[in-house]
């Protein structure tokens, strides 16, 4: 069992059964097994068919698929020999399914220690530097500010050049990206005493972050993270007492942090099926999903059932929802496992890959359930069905954004993009309002009110009807989604998309995201409701009209 410390009963019988191994089922009711022989698949879309495509795809075999690595390359081979066998047209480079990508990583570190007014700050104890998807400027020293919480309205020229000392709110990114208020610092640390919100937390953990070579990068601090002590020694009292504007004069913050860079080969996949009317052949719906995962864990691997039992536990008490506020550090440290418990169940797991089953293994192979599917079928929808396996999403939507500005078909002859993230959970485990027919959909009527009455009539016409949710599809919502996933580049090029995702969960972006958690019976009804989605939108007479304003294609996004 778990000991949860003050919580209730009902909580600990709760984490109990999230903790167990085989938590959902296949179609014939028995549990998920960890390990899968793979078995021919057929034209049906079954739950049957994506777990085998999903066991071979999130493989250890597969290293994480982190772009530009030997894994992620192991992974579209295999979605490429597929697409080979089903007679898909490839649509890459020189007559192949794979379209180059210029690609490399950045990543900064302190390779001197930070010192102010004599005293050090160490790196990995005292401060933790991370890289944000932009380009920091030269650090070179800088007095030392304390911003209070991001959000307060501090005067930006107080701000610029300087090191901001600041609290994180859920608008810190947003503050620190080009044309924020933190933009013009040169270095931002915020203070972590607790549980950050989630995309400090994100970014923190994100090491690297992925740049298409040639490109001008936008321009924005460096920023890490400083314990509480650590700024407290630094202004030489309690932050309680500091004003916002407080400025420690004359004693700059020194220190060598540098830039590393490093080029990768990276490619999309990309196949059409041809359309069947003439006059239509030539336009395209086109679906997407990202290829590409997180690689292994930094720190080395820890026990695979422990950090599932402590990952769902924290998750159930912040709520089960995207955007929920995360536990504080003191309450999830109050969750502990009792190991021998778990070892009765299973022997010790360590493990240090990120399989990705979810994010996007089940986007990714939707889409070769699709395409198989429609392949095989007689009848082929009257226009054509554009395939694209993005690279480097979890590094900046690299891949999309690289596709619509060097696209291998007009850009103006697609007329809608799905785009399909992570739809292999959602049940009331991992969401407040889950089951076994929940659906989150974003940006359905963002460019085209025409697309988002397709996705509910289609859904109605259904023999197994999905129950949308709409809720992370707010402006302003704090998890961003719309801006987050590569449908936005198509959007921002004024092509009306739709975004299909299940929800975040406990094993998001953990080693713990495996296809041995997948509710493959949910799973298969959303990838029916995406081929009907994509057919219904090729078969109509006409495609669907944009009636809602074009966004400024170079202009930052904003949910």
């Amino acid at each position: 069992m778990l000991r949860v410390g003050t919580l209730t009963t009902a909580a600990a019988l709760l984490f109990l059964a999230a903790c167990a191994r085989n938590a959902d089922t296949t179609p014939d009711s028995t549990p998920n097994p960890l390990r899968l022989d793979p078995r021919p698949t057929s034209e049906e879309i079954s739950a049957r068919d994506l777990m085998t495509r999903l066991y071979i795809f999130a493989d250890d075999s597969m290293q994480g698929r982190a772009t530009g690595t030997e894994g992620y390359a192991r992974g579209t081979r295999y979605i490429a020999s597929e697409l080979e066998r089903l007679g898909l047209t490839p649509m890459g480079d020189d007559g192949s399914y794979f379209q180059s990508i210029p690609f490399g990583s950045r990543k900064i570190a302190v390779e001197e220690t930070l010192t102010l007014s004599g005293a050090q700050y160490i790196e990995g104890t005292d401060v933790h530097m991370a890289l944000p998807q932009w380009s920091p400027r030269d650090f070179g020293g800088g007095l030392v500010i304390y911003g209070g919480w991001a959000s307060e309205r501090l005067n930006p020229g107080l701000l610029n050049r300087t090191v901001v000392i600041a609290m994180p709110g859920d608008s810190s990114i947003a503050e620190l990206a080009p044309g924020g208020r933190l933009s013009r610092a040169s270095m931002v640390l915020f203070v972590i005493d607790g549980q950050a919100p989630a995309a400090i937390t994100r970014m923190m953990r994100d090491s690297t972050v992925g740049f298409r070579t040639g490109m001008a990068a936008e321009e924005g601090p460096m920023v890490g993270t400083l314990t509480r002590a650590a700024a407290e020694r630094m202004f030489g009292k309690p932050l309680a007492q500091v004003s916002p504007g407080t400025e420690i004069t004359g004693s700059p913050l020194n220190g060598l942090v540098v830039e590393e860079t490093r080029q990768y080969p990276a490619h999309n996949v990309v196949a059409v099926i041809p359309g069947s009317d003439p006059a239509l052949a030539r336009q395209y719906v086109a679906i997407g999903a990202h290829a590409d995962h997180v690689g292994l864990r930094r720190g080395g691997p820890v026990d695979h059932d422990s950090l599932r039992a402590i990952n769902a536990a924290a998750w159930q008490l912040s709520g089960a929802y995207p955007g929920s506020p995360r536990l504080d550090v003191t309450r999830r440290q109050a969750l502990t496992v009792n190991v021998d418990s778990l070892r009765e169940l299973a022997p010790a797991r360590p493990d240090s890959i990120h399989n990705g089953a979810d994010d996007d293994g089940s986007g990714s192979m939707a889409l070769l359930e699709i395409a198989e599917h429609l392949a095989l079928s007689d009848q082929k929808p009257r226009r054509s069905i554009l395939f694209v396996w993005h690279a480097g999403e979890e590094m900046g939507l690299v891949g999309a954004g690289y596709f619509v500005e060097n696209p291998t078909v007009p850009l103006d002859s697609i007329v809608a993009q799905v785009n399909i993230d992570m739809i292999g959970r959602g049940g009331a485990e991992d969401m407040r309002n889950g089951g076994p027919d929940y659906l989150a959909l974003v940006g359905s009527r963002r460019l085209s009110t025409q697309l988002g009455d397709m996705v509910e009539s289609v859904n109605s016409a259904s023999d197994e009807p999905l129950r949308f949710d709409y809720t992370l599809d707010a402006d302003g919502h704090p998890e961003n989604l719309y801006c987050r996933s590569d449908h936005f580049h198509y959007a921002r090029m004024g092509i009306p998309v739709v975004f299909l995702f299940t929800g975040l969960h406990g094993d998001y972006h953990q080693v713990t995201d495996e296809p041995q958690y997948i509710a493959y019976p949910h799973y298969a009804r959303i990838t029916r409701l995406a081929n009907n989605l994509i057919s219904e939108v090729a078969n109509a007479d006409r495609a669907p009209v944009v009636d809602k304003p074009v966004p400024d294609p170079n202009a930052r996004c904003r949910q």
